[in-house]
Formats: structure tokens, C-alpha cells, sequence
């Protein structure tokens, strides 16, 4: 079997592949690599406590129906209710996992330079921050990074700041030396 290309035609397509590759190589929307594995970290993060309360709330709803009624009377019916309010706070922490993940949504993942925002990943004279959701502390190829919602109060200081900004929380002071 033949295969025939018009000259044109594969000219163009090359060109235009490369336009893409250069464009979107370059774009705003190219994630910097280090905010790419953040961003996987928190929804990582988020999935497993999702994960976590689905598998509690299934846990407790089958203890629920397995409680048989004993001799003891009361018994079945006080193990029924510390299941249902069992089954309640899994639901409010898969809740508020939901939450989170619809605020990851809302994080730009392309490189933010300018005034820090959500997204952005803020390096500081006492550390390197990423702004999206409260998520602990992360090491990506070496550097550690602290997972922080702009809630907090390091991050409602920081919003809206550059490179060269300086501000003080709890008696510590922090220069912003870089922000991506």
C-alpha cells in the first residue's frame, strides 16, 4: 500500500503543528512543572479524604442494619443512633472534601506572575508556599513547599502581593523573593 501526501497540504500541517507546540509551549496555560505535581499533590489529597468518608459512611450504614436487638433492650436502639450520627459527621467531612475539590477547580494551574492569587506558587525568605487549599507540606524533587488556603493567615497576607513585598506574621518576617 501507497500512501500519498500533497506537498502543501504536509507543509501546512507541519507548520501548524509547530505554531501549537511553540504556542502552547509558551502559553499562560503551560503549567510550570513544579505547580503541576502541587496541583496532582492537593487533588490527591482531596481524593483520598473523599475516598475516606464514602468508605466510612458505607462502614457505618452496614453496622447500622447488622445491630441486632439483644436482651438488653435500649442497647440496639442507642448502637442504631451512635451509628446514624456516625453516618452524619462522615457526611459533613465528605462535605467538606467536596468543597475542596471545587475550590482546586477554580486554581489557575498556568504560571501566575504579578500580585499573588490562588494558584500561585510563592517562594519566601522562610520558605516556599503554594497557594490553593490547606493540604500540609509537600517536597517536589527536593524543595518543600507548604499547601496553604489563601484563608489562612500567612495566605490572606500574602494575597495580592509581589516579588518584594515584605510582611509579618506571628513576629516572623517574610520577603517575597519569587512568585510563579
Amino acid at each position: 500500500m501507497r500512501i500519498r501526501t500533497r506537498g502543501l497540504h504536509g507543509i501546512r500541517n507541519f507548520y501548524l503543528t509547530t505554531i501549537l507546540l511553540v504556542y502552547f509551549t509558551f502559553s499562560p496555560w503551560n503549567m510550570h512543572p513544579p505547580k503541576a505535581q502541587l496541583l496532582d499533590f492537593c487533588r490527591a489529597y482531596v481524593q483520598q479524604r473523599i475516598d475516606t468518608a464514602q468508605a466510612a459512611i458505607v462502614m457505618a450504614q452496614a453496622s447500622a442494619r447488622d445491630e441486632t436487638k439483644s436482651s438488653a433492650g435500649d442497647k440496639y436502639e442507642t448502637g442504631r443512633a451512635m451509628m446514624q450520627l456516625e453516618v452524619e459527621k462522615n457526611m459533613t467531612q465528605l462535605a467538606e472534601a467536596k468543597k475542596l475539590s471545587q475550590v482546586l477547580e477554580q486554581v489557575h494551574g498556568g504560571i501566575t506572575p504579578g500580585a499573588i492569587r490562588p494558584g500561585s506558587v510563592v517562594t519566601t525568605s522562610n520558605g516556599n508556599f503554594f497557594l490553593a487549599i490547606s493540604a500540609g507540606q509537600c517536597t517536589i524533587d527536593g524543595v518543600t513547599y507548604w499547601l496553604i488556603s489563601p484563608g489562612t493567615p500567612i495566605g490572606m497576607k500574602m494575597m495580592g502581593m509581589k516579588e518584594g513585598d515584605s510582611f509579618t506574621v506571628n513576629q516572623r518576617s517574610y520577603q517575597i523573593l519569587q512568585v510563579q
